[in-house]
């Protein structure tokens, strides 16, 4: 026999206080209310059509093609019509004021800070011992082994292995300062000194250097950079999302 178990909104409020969730819910409420206030002092509006458009975007992403598909998906958020509008309108509104603070200096900050998003197509092997990484640099150098019998030898993990140490394109900044000081000054293709680091020894053949192109989706990804950049700067005015003031309550 099924019991049927009900819950309220005072249960899910506590859910949310012993799951942690609460910090991260303000800060969602705070965020909101910044974009809506931004929105505003910039007088930035939305129309039916826009927002009908953003509307099929987003059931699109959630692969909902179809009524019974959506409220499906409504029922399990527990949400209504009115709430996937008021999403929809605020993910818009996000992009839309995005645009307005930042669309202008993508450009502008790609060219000040192009050097971290070159990129380097890399091979690597991380050994424990730093007179062998010499030795096998050297090797390497005067044509007694290939880099790709040193990855097959050396590298544990076996994906690595097989690929030959291929850590495919990579970017400066994700790389340790050390590290990519190194391969950004090689000369491709070049193996490079090893160089030590807390995980080991890095012994790297850099194949490419990458020179950085403002291609769309860079500007995306910069654009959204800075855009993220504000709003973390703007909610971080609010003390309540590192500790709960006492004089807010959540009711």
């Amino acid at each position: 026999m099924s019991q049927s178990i009900t819950i309220s909104s005072e249960d899910i409020l506590k859910q949310a206080k012993l799951s942690l969730k609460v910090p991260e819910i303000i800060e969602g409420i705070i965020t909101r209310k910044i974009l809506t206030t931004a929105a505003a002092e910039a007088s930035i509006e939305t129309t039916t059509e826009e927002l009908q458009k953003a509307a099929d975007a987003m059931r699109a992403m959630n692969k909902l093609h179809g009524a019974k598909e959506t409220w499906t998906w409504l029922e399990k958020y527990g949400l209504s019509l009115d709430d996937f509008e008021e999403m929809v309108y605020y993910s818009f509104l996000s992009g839309k004021l995005a645009n307005h603070l930042f669309l202008n200096k993508v450009e502008p900050y790609f060219f000040e800070n192009q050097l971290n998003y070159a990129g380097a197509v890399i091979y690597e092997a991380v050994l424990d011992d730093e007179d062998l990484a010499m030795e096998l640099y050297y090797a390497i150098q005067e044509g007694e082994m290939t880099f790709y019998e040193v990855a097959h030898q050396y590298i544990q993990e076996q994906e690595l292995r097989r690929s030959g140490g291929y850590r495919g394109i990579v970017k400066r900044r994700e790389l340790k300062p050390e590290i990519s000081a190194v391969v950004f000054a090689a000369q491709p293709p070049q193996i490079v000194k090893p160089v030590v680091t807390s995980k080991g020894v890095h012994l790297i053949f850099v194949e490419e250097i990458i020179q950085p192109e403002l291609t769309d989706k860079l500007r995306y990804q910069i654009l959204s950079e800075l855009f993220d950049g504000w709003i973390k700067e703007q909610v971080e005015k609010f003390e309540i999302v590192k500790k709960l003031d006492s004089n807010i309550q959540v009711a």
